[in-house]
């Protein structure tokens, strides 16, 4: 990618307006599989604002809990994962401390958070090491494809050097970058053998990318490193409008799980964000579609098992 793109382009790449197909009879007829959703976002103006929501109308009020439940009801959540929304880097310790205290609390399907964090930052170290051992804290993420993010940032040393202190701290990392630029990401898991990552959002395709045969390229090699997962979330917000979910994600998802096989790939719904392409619903039954004829023990894998052994949870 030549030029970076803006985060209201990325989560309107042809999606605003798209009608929630959901599944067919086939994918309703299927076993009501548990879900844990290892990509919940959750904001709450009065405790923190992520400044990126001020340009997305769609996205600009708080988004908690209840909303959360009511949109996947029925569904057989039974866990979430929350993942880090891009605060401001002066909010950082505030969210993790919150969603901590959420996964404590015990009251909701959250049990684990995924937080953000800058490795370039002088200060990373130091913020990170204290969540060494949390029963709640999992990983770390920084967006990597906003324009504030810079080509080649994940590949500066001192980012590396954190990446690899996750790995020590048993900690790992969300690698959510452009889609032209997996390979950055791919020399980034070399680099830090030792560190755990989840490659966010099926690598960031894109409904009609224009530079689908290099990401299918990129994706196989992606897939050759041990120490990477893919997630299997985002996407539906790419979809053009009036178009079938199910049959433009079909191609996507199925090399992503035919390059990462059925034990290196997660579910995310990617909540409130998904709601630009469709709802959780909708995303859950088109995807219940796509992998509709796998092994039911593999579909129980990508929405459930492989989470749960891949964080930890009981």
């Amino acid at each position: 990618m030549n030029h970076p793109i803006s985060r209201r382009a990325l989560l309107q790449s042809g999606a605003l307006g798209v009608l929630a197909v959901g599944a067919t009879s086939k994918a309703n007829a299927a076993p009501a599989l548990p879900i844990i959703d290892t990509h919940q976002h959750l904001w709450d103006f009065k405790k923190f604002r992520p400044p990126w929501v001020n340009d997305e109308p769609k996205l600009n009020h708080p988004f908690a809990m209840p909303e959360y439940l009511a949109a996947t009801k029925g569904l057989n959540v039974v866990k979430t994962i929350y993942m880090e929304v891009d605060v401001a880097e002066k909010d950082q310790n505030l969210e993790a401390d919150t969603v901590a205290e959420m996964c404590q609390r015990g009251n909701t399907p959250l049990v684990a958070a995924v937080i953000s964090g800058r490795p370039n930052s002088p200060h990373f170290k130091e913020y990170v090491r204290r969540f060494k051992g949390s029963p709640y804290i999992k990983g770390v993420r920084q967006v990597l494809q906003v324009p504030t993010a810079p080509k080649g940032l994940c590949l500066q040393p001192e980012f590396i050097k954190s990446v690899q202190l996750l790995g020590e701290l048993g900690l790992t990392f969300d690698i959510c970058i452009r889609p032209t630029e997996l390979s950055d990401g791919i020399k980034l898991a070399d680099a830090c053998p030792h560190t755990r990552f989840i490659l966010d959002h099926c690598g960031n395709a894109t409904a009609r990318n224009p530079h689908h045969d290099q990401w299918k390229r990129d994706m196989a090699e992606f897939s050759q490193r041990k120490n990477v997962v893919c997630k299997v979330s985002g996407i539906i917000k790419t979809v053009p409008a009036g178009a079938n979910p199910t049959q433009e994600l079909r191609p996507i998802i199925l090399h992503v799980i035919q390059s990462f096989g059925a034990d290196r790939v997660m579910f995310g719904g990617d909540w409130p964000v998904c709601n630009l392409g469709s709802t959780f619903k909708g995303w859950v039954g088109s995807l219940k579609e796509i992998v509709h004829d796998q092994p039911i023990a593999n579909q129980r894998k990508l929405f459930h098992d492989n989470a749960a052994h891949f964080y930890g949870l009981k």
